[in-house]
């Protein structure tokens, strides 16, 4: 099995609905997002999948959030814009991608909100 991550990052603003402290204020944070993909066969090149191609994809998925206000964004409409939340809207939305195919598949996604603190999301 090989497992293969990159990394990106983007700016943007949020609060949290409802919690007691200092995350209830507007506040901002630069983002930072791991995909890790995960499978068993490389192509005729040796590759999982090319770094450079991921990468794009990941940062077509970010460009929605990129210097926004994250609480007006619509895929927020319902619930807070967590760094849990957040983790599994793009998760989801790079798994739809037509660059994963076979057994190579998105397994997780990482997001840090800053360098100490992260979640990861997987199914």
């Amino acid at each position: 099995m090989y497992e293969l991550t990159v990394r990106s990052a983007f700016e943007a603003a949020h609060f949290i609905d409802g919690y007691a402290g200092k995350c209830s204020r507007l506040h901002g944070h630069n983002w930072i997002i791991e995909a890790v993909v995960r499978g068993e066969e490389l192509d005729n090149l040796g590759m999982l999948i090319d770094f450079k191609i991921l990468k794009a994809e990941l940062n077509k998925v970010l460009e929605e959030f990129d210097h926004r206000f994250l609480n007006e964004l619509k895929v927020f409409a319902e619930e807070n814009p967590t760094a849990e939340n957040l983790a599994r809207k793009i998760y989801n939305k790079l798994a739809g991608a037509e660059i994963f195919s076979g057994a190579t598949k998105l397994y997780a996604v990482k997001v840090f909100e800053s360098p100490n603190s992260c979640v990861t999301y997987y199914e």
